[in-house]
């Protein structure tokens, strides 16, 4: 993301999810740090609004992120929780993003 091969794409929604995960002390992230990326994610990042999904999400708190993704054309959702989202070819592993990009 940080040398622009990535373009994240958000809403208030995501920021604010990503803005709690950040902060749990799992992390032991410095605030001036997430502050950085969340800063950068604004900046850089495509800023969009959610596109309705009629299907079933294994995990309504899900849905922010898989709806945004739609409204992007050619964007994956990348997520370590595939079993969380529709099974589709727009979600991906991390590993399957790493082959997606390597390929171009």
């Amino acid at each position: 993301m940080f040398n622009g091969t990535i373009r994240p794409i958000f809403n208030d929604e995501i920021i604010a999810e990503y803005t709690d995960v950040l902060h749990r002390p799992k992390f032991r992230m410095r605030d001036e740090d997430i502050n950085l990326i969340i800063n950068y994610i604004k900046k850089y990042g495509i800023h969009s609004d959610r596109v309705p999904f009629d299907g079933t999400m294994p995990d309504e708190k899900d849905r922010p992120f898989y709806e945004v993704s739609l409204s992007v054309e050619d964007s994956f959702l990348v997520t370590g929780n595939l079993k969380h989202f529709p099974v589709t070819p727009k979600v991906v592993a991390p590993s399957q993003i790493i082959a997606i990009l390597e390929e171009q």
